[in-house]
């Protein structure tokens, strides 16, 4: 079972059948061998049918299954539907959860990664979890040590605190928690590319609230710098994040801010769909296309597939 690739086709209600398919034209034959989704059989086949995909898919049990010539292999997720992209809520929340639940089974027992492709948080049942953190907690991971890493080739960005709103940042950063993330970043870097990545963290207020006595700089960001410079870690900051995207970003690996749309947005208006998300940590590797489910799209022919194809050849080179 070892050497496959793990995809979970996601939210029903999204573009990501389209984008399975961009990408199933795109890869060749040992890399199609690979692949196992892990959906509804029945899904998957009526949403190619309705966007006119003339792919053929096989039903299976296993990770060791093969499958003569050419077909889609997909885990079936046994529940049906009337109308495959207008999905109700609670259906698309029990295929979603379903699907995840044994994507993470499969990825302990066989030790290979996870790609999830786009799924509304509102489906994980907690408006303030995403999959990074509803597969943190599958791994029993209590020290806060998972991370969210957006990867492109050129530089990756990670934010200390993910899917929470602005008003709750502050009192969820602390010196432990930045400290065990930052050194999970540290770990990977060295194990993955055998390298000292060059990190750079971003303070939480604008212009650092000028380094205040009560500031989050003063009290928690600077000590936990210090500390991890002692560590050996090569990390400078906290910088000033309405200017570190405009060229300083070339000097550094990793750039780490305080919360989500901090590090995200700048990344994405340079990087476009051509990047990755990538959870370390965890018990296995899991990435995931860097977009949303981008249901205003649907049988417009308009998604963008570079995303998760970055993914399937991320996998395909890598364990965890």
């Amino acid at each position: 079972m070892k050497n496959k690739i793990i995809i979970v086709t996601g939210d029903p209600n999204s573009i990501n059948s389209e984008l399975i398919f961009k990408c199933w034209r795109k890869i060749n034959s040992s890399l199609k061998k690979k692949i196992y989704l892990i959906g509804s059989y029945d899904l998957i086949l009526k949403q190619f049918k309705k966007l006119n995909y003339p792919i053929k898919i096989s039903k299976v049990k296993n990770l060791d299954a093969n499958v003569k010539g050419k077909n889609l292999k997909i885990i079936d997720i046994n529940l049906k539907f009337k109308n495959p992209f207008k999905v109700s809520r609670k259906v698309s929340s029990k295929y979603v959860l379903n699907s995840l639940h044994l994507a993470h089974k499969l990825a302990i027992s066989s030790n290979n990664g996870i790609i999830n492709c786009a799924i509304s948080k509102l489906l994980l049942g907690n408006k303030n979890i995403g999959v990074t953190e509803f597969l943190a907690k599958k791994c029993n991971i209590r020290n806060k040590s998972e991370v969210m890493l957006i990867n492109n080739k050129k530089l990756s960005v990670s934010p200390i605190t993910t899917h929470i709103s602005l008003k709750d940042v502050s009192s969820k950063i602390n010196r432990k928690i930045i400290s065990n993330k930052i050194k999970t970043i540290q770990v990977w870097f060295k194990k993955k590319f055998n390298k000292k990545p060059k990190l750079a963290i971003l303070g939480l207020n604008p212009h650092n609230a000028e380094l205040k006595n009560k500031s989050e700089e003063r009290k928690i960001i600077i000590p936990t710098v210090n500390h991890l410079r002692k560590l050996g870690i090569n990390i400078k900051g906290p910088l000033v994040a309405d200017t570190v995207f405009v060229n300083d970003y070339k000097n550094f690996d990793v750039i780490i801010g305080m919360y989500h749309d901090q590090v995200l947005g700048p990344f994405k208006t340079m990087f476009k769909f051509d990047a990755i998300n990538i959870t370390l940590g965890l018990k296995y590797l899991r990435v995931s296309p860097d977009h949303g489910t981008a249901s205003n799209i649907i049988g417009k022919n308009k998604g963008n597939y570079i995303s998760l194809l970055r993914c399937i050849h991320f996998l395909n080179k890598n364990k965890k």
